[in-house]
């Protein structure tokens, strides 16, 4: 909850955290399958119980500051937001959290315009978008070219992706050589255009220019600020 405190704090329009569904059906906010490097104590989160995974210590392992941090619910997060701001709830397991999902974004009576799910995993977007077609979901993939592969060809692929799981847009990784030309295939396609991780004035600037939609950063209060202009 510190990491998103600060977040409204330094003015962000949205907040961005990876999310698991636990053994008796809760959502907590986890990013590896496991709590090992977060909390000292190796326990898999879909083994294992809430009532167990909230006793633990996850804000050690960043420093003494934040000795005594625990694992949040998606709901306490929900239920913490400021009017207004949004959040893009990632899912880093599989489509058996949708119901749970749908469940705990109703219950929290934050409009839907406001909440964005994102995913690598194709048959997430898939299943939210057959469950609840009204919530925004975005497909994330890192279109980085590999060595000799056709960008034009790559990101044909992509589109169709997009099309056939009823994605609203892409998350992809800042890799500055790709920015204009996803800008303006995105576009072509009527598809949200969102990148991560940008934490540089001049990147942001160049991706800004390129229409993006949203920016992942580390720094909003300086990512606001260079942007101020544009």
């Amino acid at each position: 909850m510190a990491a998103f405190n600060e977040a409204w704090r330094q003015g962000a329009d949205a907040i961005e955290g990876d999310f698991r569904l636990t053994k008796d059906g809760q959502i907590i906010a986890m990013h590896d399958g496991d709590t090992g490097r977060t909390s000292g104590q190796k326990l898999v989160v879909s083994k294992t119980d809430w009532s167990t995974l909230e006793k633990l210590d996850a804000g050690s392992w960043k420093g003494a500051k934040w000795k005594g941090e625990k694992i949040p619910l998606l709901s306490e997060i929900l239920a913490s937001m400021p009017q207004g701001k949004g959040i893009f709830i990632e899912i880093k397991c599989g489509p058996e959290i949708v119901q749970k999902l749908s469940e705990v974004i109703t219950q929290s009576k934050i409009p839907r315009k406001l909440i964005t799910i994102i995913s690598f995993n194709k048959e997430v977007i898939r299943a939210v978008k057959k469950h609840d077609p009204k919530l925004t979901a975005n497909w994330l993939s890192d279109l980085k070219p590999k060595k000799g592969e056709n960008i034009s060809s790559k990101l044909a692929e992509a589109i169709q992706t997009l099309k056939d799981i009823k994605a609203d847009g892409l998350g992809a990784k800042a890799v500055d050589s790709l920015a204009a030309k996803l800008g303006s295939t995105l576009k072509k396609h009527g598809l949200g255009f969102h990148v991560w991780t940008i934490d540089a004035e001049i990147q942001g600037r160049h991706f800004v220019k390129a229409g993006v939609h949203s920016v992942t950063t580390n720094k909003p209060a300086k990512m606001r600020e260079f942007l101020k202009d544009q």
